[in-house]
């Protein structure tokens, strides 16, 4: 029974985690906010984001509040799938840790399948005829755009193929590893870290 409560509620609380973790991304994209991806993003996120605004300033269009506010979801949701696999609630130490590990594997983890996900829409794209890119294609490009910029200034597109996907691909798997060698993240964690 514990452990089909710790799977909806990691479920739900991933979902929106990821929610809140892509309204931050695209806001620091400045992406465009009236897609309607970014206004469904909006929707949800909105009522907690506005409480957690009225005492945590932004800084230069970067609504810190959403960040902090995703840092809290995962540290709660870590007690909270801790007590639903039956264990006690861990040190605050061990909670701020692995809240911070997972919010980073998390967005890592974004940038991932959304670079996965653009390569493979603008491949059907391409083959389908259809220049009009989806408003879903439109938003992962503005995502990616910011981390995509600095690599193609270094390695330009060549006869017409972009490869600094490549790279950034290799990137994280770097920061991937990283996090898993430096922290020993096992299938334990794993079960109580959303986000990985």
């Amino acid at each position: 029974m514990g452990s089909s409560a710790a799977l909806i509620f990691s479920t739900l609380g991933g979902i929106y985690l990821l929610a809140l973790l892509l309204r931050f991304l695209l806001q620091v994209a400045k992406a465009d906010f009236y897609n309607p991806v970014s206004q469904a993003v909006f929707r949800i996120t909105d009522p907690m984001v506005r409480i957690f605004r009225s005492f945590i300033p932004g800084y230069k269009g970067i609504d810190f509040s959403t960040i902090v506010l995703a840092y809290l979801v995962e540290a709660a949701g870590i007690c909270v799938l801790i007590i639903l696999y039956g264990g006690s609630i861990p040190s605050l130490g061990y909670v701020v840790t692995w809240a911070f590990v997972g919010v980073v594997y998390f967005i890592v983890n974004i940038y991932y399948w959304a670079l996965l996900a653009s390569i493979i829409m603008s491949f059907v794209m391409m083959f389908s005829g259809s220049m009009n890119p989806h408003p879903i294609l439109r938003l992962i490009w503005q995502l990616t755009e910011p981390v995509m910029a600095p690599v193609r200034k270094i390695i330009p597109p060549m006869g017409g193929l972009d490869f600094s996907p490549i790279f950034i691909f290799i990137g994280i798997q770097i920061i991937q590893n990283f996090l898993l060698s430096t922290f020993g993240i096992t299938s334990q964690h794993a079960m109580v870290i959303i986000g990985i």
